[in-house]
């Protein structure tokens, strides 16, 4: 009996123990679970309370629903749609440049912005300047050539558009006389202006283009009265480097031709328009951001074209020779594997100087000072 009580007294402490121990093993699992729940509230609370980064698109012109402000607000819509609640971005546009952007960028840095990207030539300086005293916000500016270690630059080889669109002329003329409004004459204009050359030359070696500048990247008065002027010398065909759709509108009215740009234009002259010469700037603004969001980003220069899906003609009018057509998809491809290359001599300026030797290919260097007229191009630059 004492071995049986013995036994059963045993048992019952060995009971108990393990009683005790799942006892205190539920009490130890219960204070952790409620511990990883504190953790996972606290943690979740940290999260709602850490708001997404500010970014902050910067427009000169107005956004309207066509042009170069158009084509970079298309852009942002589309990367915010993307990344959702992981960024807050934002515009203003008809912001001048020079001074003023200096302040509205320094005022947006105190509302919290971590990055402001700059869509116009003129910001460059001001952007500069602001990038020096606030290390911890990153600046993208378009357009330019100035960097700093938070500040960067990119742009489109739009002048591949303007190259294609110049075929489409070239072989739509009648009167082998093209012309072209430009606005600020700077190298990236003036390239544009000389590849839409070079491209009607490519396939009609008679034409000529004329060129007539506003001075400005938005005003349509002064492109209309540009276009009319250009119409009234012989232009049958025209181009633009400005930001209405004013000059192709001019041109129905007149019953000539013309090209959107930067954005498709075509629902505003569809009688006039032989296509639009657009930038797509998602695929570069879903890079730059992702860079951010991952802390990868870097200083540096980005030039992207139709390699990269960010520079094409399209709306292409139901006229345009499916000789012209094929032209251009021979063209584009080129581009995409890199056997075709615009600049590439022999290329002469307007006065017979040879610019580019045979064989020889420009350098991006080369596009970014671009202070000449191509052989073809009627007309002088502002400055000469």
């Amino acid at each position: 009996m004492i071995r049986f009580l013995t036994h059963t007294a045993t048992g019952v402490v060995r009971a108990a123990s393990r009683g005790l121990l799942l006892a205190a093993r539920a009490r130890a699992s219960s204070s952790l679970r409620r511990s990883l729940f504190a953790l996972s509230m606290l943690l979740a609370t940290g999260l709602a309370f850490a708001a997404p980064p500010k970014i902050v698109f910067l427009y000169s012109a107005p956004v309207g629903d066509a042009g170069w402000g158009f084509a970079h607000e298309k852009a942002r819509r589309e990367v915010q749609a993307k990344f959702g609640t992981k960024i807050e971005t934002s515009f203003i546009d008809s912001v001048t440049e020079g001074p003023d952007s200096e302040r509205v960028v320094r005022e947006l840095i105190s509302q919290g912005a971590k990055m402001v990207v700059g869509t116009s030539f003129g910001y460059m300086d001001p952007m500069l300047r602001v990038s020096g005293d606030y290390g911890d916000v990153k600046f993208e500016h378009a357009s330019g050539y100035k960097t700093s270690p938070n500040m960067r630059i990119f742009n489109s080889r739009i002048y591949e558009g303007y190259y294609l669109a110049g075929v489409v002329a070239g072989s739509m003329t009648k009167t082998n006389v093209l012309g072209f409004v430009g606005a600020v004459p700077i190298p990236e204009v003036i390239r544009n202006l000389n590849s839409f050359t070079l491209g009607a030359l490519s396939v009609n070696p008679k034409v000529t283009t004329k060129i007539v500048w506003t001075n400005e990247w938005f005003n349509p008065p002064k492109e209309t009265d540009a276009a009319n002027s250009l119409i009234n010398n012989g232009a049958d065909v025209l181009m633009q480097n400005t930001a209405s759709p004013a000059v192709l509108q001019t041109a129905q009215q007149r019953g000539k031709r013309a090209f959107g740009v930067y954005s498709d234009m075509t629902s505003y002259a569809p009688k006039a328009s032989l296509g639009s010469a657009i930038i797509n700037w998602t695929p570069y603004y879903t890079r730059a951001i992702q860079d951010y969001l991952d802390g990868t980003w870097k200083t540096g220069a980005s030039l992207w074209g139709v390699k990269q899906g960010a520079v094409d003609l399209v709306g292409l009018a139901a006229d345009v020779p499916a000789q012209t057509k094929a032209k251009l998809e021979e063209v584009k491809s080129g581009l995409r594997n890199g056997s075709f290359a615009i600049w590439s001599g022999p290329i002469q300026d307007q006065n017979g100087k040879e610019v580019l030797a045979s064989k020889v290919e420009a350098t991006d260097k080369f596009l970014d000072g671009m202070n000449f007229l191509v052989k073809g191009v009627e007309g002088k630059l502002p400055t000469q």
